[in-house]
C-alpha cells in the first residue's frame, strides 16, 4: 500500500512515551472487525487486540482491551470493578469518549482519560498489534508497554471462542 502512514493522537503519545512500534495500513471492511485485520496483516486473530469503549450503569465510560478473538464477560467485568452493569456505549457516544471513530479507536491518545481494564493473558504474547487511531490502521508494540502507557488494570474476563 503506498497510502501515507497517518499521525493520530495515538502515533503522539506511544512517540511521547518513547514507545518503539512498527506501523502496518490494511484495507479496512465495514463490520469486519479483528478477523479481517488479522487476515490481512496475516497474523492470528489472538494477537489483534480490540479497543472497546465501554460504560457503567452511571454513564462512567472506560476503556476494555480484549484479544481480538474473544468476547468480554461484562457481568464478570462489573463484579470485578464493582458496578451493577458495564456494557459497550453506542457508536456516538464511544466517538465522543476517546475522539476516535469506532473501527479506528485507539487506547492511547484518547480524548477523555478513562479507566483501562486488559485482559491479563494479552501479557503472555510477545507482541501485539493494536489500533493505531485510524480505521485500517494497526500499530505493533510490546504488550509490556500497553502497561507503561496506559497502566491498566489487569483483569480475566475473556470469553473464548467454542472449539
Amino acid at each position: 500500500m503506498s497510502e501515507k502512514i497517518p499521525v493520530t493522537t495515538a502515533i503522539r503519545a506511544l512517540r511521547a512515551n518513547q514507545v518503539t512500534y512498527t506501523e502496518h495500513l490494511y484495507h479496512y471492511e465495514e463490520r469486519g472487525g479483528t478477523a479481517v485485520s488479522a487476515r490481512e496483516l496475516g497474523v492470528p486473530e489472538a494477537q489483534v487486540i480490540k479497543t472497546l469503549i465501554m460504560e457503567n450503569e452511571k454513564k462512567q465510560p472506560m476503556i476494555v482491551l480484549m484479544h481480538g478473538h474473544c468476547e468480554v464477560s461484562t457481568k464478570n467485568l462489573a463484579r470485578i470493578i464493582g458496578c451493577k452493569t458495564v456494557s459497550p456505549c453506542v457508536p456516538d457516544v464511544a466517538n465522543k469518549h476517546s475522539g476516535f471513530v469506532v473501527g479506528g479507536t485507539s487506547p492511547f491518545g484518547t480524548k477523555k482519560a478513562m479507566p483501562v481494564y486488559m485482559q491479563e493473558s494479552i501479557l503472555d504474547l510477545d507482541k501485539i498489534y493494536i489500533n493505531g487511531g485510524r480505521r485500517g490502521f494497526l500499530v505493533c508494540i510490546d504488550p509490556q508497554d500497553c502497561i507503561k502507557v496506559l497502566q491498566p488494570t489487569l483483569v480475566d474476563i475473556a470469553i473464548y471462542p467454542e472449539g
